[in-house]
């Protein structure tokens, strides 16, 4: 759950003064927690290379390691945001397309019938 209440804090912080980023205590604890998300998610990435038997997105190691990926990602576009805190196409761009990930993500899988077939029982009666 910390994982998940760092950057959060940090993007809030982000959101309500955008120059925090410059911010000496905003970008060590940026850069530490990118680096936990990182080893993190190498160690599971590793775990899921040795024991994965379905697809990775039916194991929670392997959504887990698309959470810490999205992080990662985010918390990455915001530590280098404060070279250039208006930003600039690509920085939104990339910002938009991590947003919305989770959501193709879940429509892809969800319109996948080949994936719905393998769900377990509990999974096919969610919606």
């Amino acid at each position: 759950m910390v994982v998940y209440i760092i950057p959060a804090v940090l993007t809030l912080l982000v959101g309500l003064n955008p120059l925090v980023t410059g911010n000496f205590i905003w970008k060590t604890v940026s850069a530490i927690h990118m680096f936990f998300c990182i080893v993190w998610a190498i160690s599971l990435a590793y775990y899921l290379l040795l024991h994965t038997q379905r697809n990775i997105l039916h194991e929670e190691e392997g959504r887990e390691l698309f959470g810490l990926l999205i992080i990662t990602a985010w918390m990455s576009l915001c530590h280098s945001s404060s070279k250039n805190p208006v930003g600039g196409r690509i920085q939104l761009a990339t910002a938009i397309l991590i947003a919305l990930f989770p959501f193709i993500s879940w429509v892809y899988i969800y319109t996948n019938k080949e994936m719905r077939s393998s769900w377990p029982t509990h999974c096919k009666t969610v919606i």
